[in-house]
């Protein structure tokens, strides 16, 4: 199987990459330099401006796996236009071509797409109610592959880290490292997501559309790690956990503050909890620990001597 992944240097791309080799023969494309020299790799930005019909056309790819995405929340306030091009256009010609060519496409949302104020985790069923534009482009994009009617799966995810690229965790060990003290938020409440379990879930969904053959399973689900919690509380657990493998001495002072101390372009939602029961039931995917996975996530940063 021809499997075409975007965005292939991104914290989602860089850990699925080896992992759809085991699939089908990979072609990775990112505005980046490879990351894996054994995989097929064009240096190239399909989801800003391009033509994505001519690789497409080319490659003949049998799934779609798009994790490119413009995810600058603030910028995309005054950007909204390339947002919605890279979240919502894009996304929705890969699906356009998808469902011409009898292709398959797996899709990543967000958290963004809600508006906070439930009492309780969201489900897929919610109606969505964006609070600002990055979550509108998320939206339009989900609607527009559904639109298409191609077989796809959409991930919804939320905070999302791993040991590489620009997120929450490498963010708070680079200011703990300076010794600064800490004012996170804790009014904000979601479900910190390794991106290699976000990975891991994708691949059993590959497998299970596999074993399904044709009209396998199609539509929206949730996914992100087992544990609820704040800004406040991610941070404490990363310097907590930073401290035990010796990434850092000690934990900086941490104080917990309302978001409103931190104004911000992009409002965003207080309440991020998404229900993972509907992909437990379709796809037998059940949340991974957010422990364990925080804790190798900072194995990883202290291994490749990112102190």
């Amino acid at each position: 199987m021809n499997i075409l992944l975007t965005g292939a240097a991104g914290q989602l791309g860089s850990e699925l990459l080896p992992l759809l080799s085991e699939w089908g023969e990979v072609t990775a494309t990112d505005r980046s330099e490879p990351a894996d020299l054994k995989n097929n790799w064009l240096k190239a930005d399909i989801s800003d401006g391009g033509e994505p019909e001519n690789l497409l056309n080319r490659l003949r790819p049998g799934l779609i796996v798009n994790t490119a995405a413009y995810t600058a929340v603030d910028q995309a306030e005054s950007e909204p236009q390339t947002s919605f091009d890279i979240n919502a256009d894009f996304p929705g010609r890969l699906a356009a071509w998808a469902k011409k060519n009898n292709a398959r496409l797996i899709h990543y949302s967000t958290d963004y797409v809600f508006d906070g104020n439930a009492a309780r985790p969201y489900v897929e069923t919610d109606t969505p109610d964006p609070l600002n534009v990055y979550g509108d482009s998320k939206l339009a994009g989900e609607r527009a592959i559904a639109e298409s009617g191609c077989e796809h799966v959409i991930l919804r995810t939320s905070w999302v880290y791993s040991s590489h690229g620009k997120n929450f965790v490498l963010t708070m060990l680079d200011l703990a490292r300076r010794g600064l003290s800490l004012k996170v938020v804790d009014d904000q409440t979601g479900c910190p997501t390794s991106a290699r379990n976000l990975a891991q879930a994708s691949i059993s969904v590959i497998r299970e559309w596999q074993a399904s053959g044709a009209g396998g399973r199609t539509g929206v689900f949730h996914y992100c790690d087992d544990s609820t919690l704040s800004w406040h509380d991610f941070a404490r657990a990363i310097f907590s956990f930073s401290v035990s493998a010796g990434l850092l001495e000690k934990e900086p002072e941490l104080a917990p503050v309302s978001g409103l101390e931190f104004p911000q372009p992009a409002t965003r939602p207080n309440w991020s909890v998404l229900d993972t029961s509907k992909i437990a039931n379709v796809f037998n995917i059940r949340p991974a620990s957010f422990s364990g996975s925080l804790q190798a996530v900072i194995r990883e940063v202290r291994a490749r001597g990112l102190k």
